[in-house]
């Protein structure tokens, strides 16, 4: 299932020279996960509300050129891996006119429950996991 989430930068997230400032592509990649998750049809706030949270394991992000204030990028998401315990899911920053490659990332994230502890989305919550599963095909 293909997704893209559209930023317009908004002057805030630049610098002196109006480019965007490298830590908001994370931002951003944030942003389109809690997207992913609510056109996949069940939303962040859900899973918190079912004691299940899933936080941020690692993340990184490879810039490969400028973004602008003012300009509308797409950020596409793909699922890379999902096991019911760990989600990986890459990025790919585009412009959305010119669809030029800004940027490239991936995030890492397990899942746990309200105490800390990993949780297996299979037996804790079956509706998430095939949500997952669906979005990694």
């Amino acid at each position: 299932m293909k997704q893209s989430y559209e930023h317009k930068v908004q002057y805030y997230e630049t610098d002196q020279m109006k480019v965007v400032h490298h830590s908001n592509y994370i931002r951003w990649f944030e942003e389109c996960r809690i997207d992913l998750m609510e056109k996949g049809g069940l939303g962040y706030e859900r899973m918190e509300e079912e004691g299940i949270i899933c936080p941020v394991v690692s993340v990184s992000c490879q810039y490969v050129a400028m973004t602008r204030f003012g300009e509308v990028v797409e950020v596409i998401p793909k699922v890379k891996k999902f096991n019911g315990i760990r989600l990986v899911i890459t990025y790919e920053v585009r412009d959305k006119e010119t669809k030029e490659l800004r940027c490239t990332g991936e995030s890492s994230h397990c899942f746990l429950n309200a105490e800390g502890h990993p949780v297996n989305l299979k037996r804790s919550s079956p509706e998430f996991y095939n949500m997952f599963l669906k979005l990694s095909e």
